[in-house]
């Protein structure tokens, strides 16, 4: 099962809205663009902490696209990449929302 962030997401890199791997994304949070970011379920343990280090400081949310793998997120983007920063306050906002409606749907 894919992850429903993922149309959102390639409407974003369509609009030039994201920053893509993970030099890029600790860019937009040192220069506050980044809104959210987003990881891929086999990113390291390590990088994801060392990311959400950088990102609590400024406030900006880390989620891990549990459904979805670098191999996917790549492909749907058209970049090689696992690690995302959403860099537009809307498409973060649509997103959360996204992620939260699909962790609502499989509870009981």
């Amino acid at each position: 099962m894919n992850d429903p962030a993922l149309s959102l997401l390639g409407f974003a890199a369509k609009a030039g809205k994201l920053s893509f791997g993970t030099h890029a994304t600790e860019f937009a949070i040192d220069t506050e663009k980044a809104r959210l970011i987003l990881v891929a379920n086999d990113i390291s343990e390590k990088s994801i902490k060392e990311l959400k280090f950088k990102a609590d400081k400024k406030r900006i949310p880390v989620i891990k696209l549990e459904n979805t793998d670098k191999t996917t997120l790549s492909g749907r983007l058209g970049k090689n990449c696992g690690i995302v920063a959403v860099n537009d306050e809307g498409f973060a906002s649509a997103v959360l929302k996204k992620q939260e409606e699909f962790a609502h749907d499989g509870e009981i």
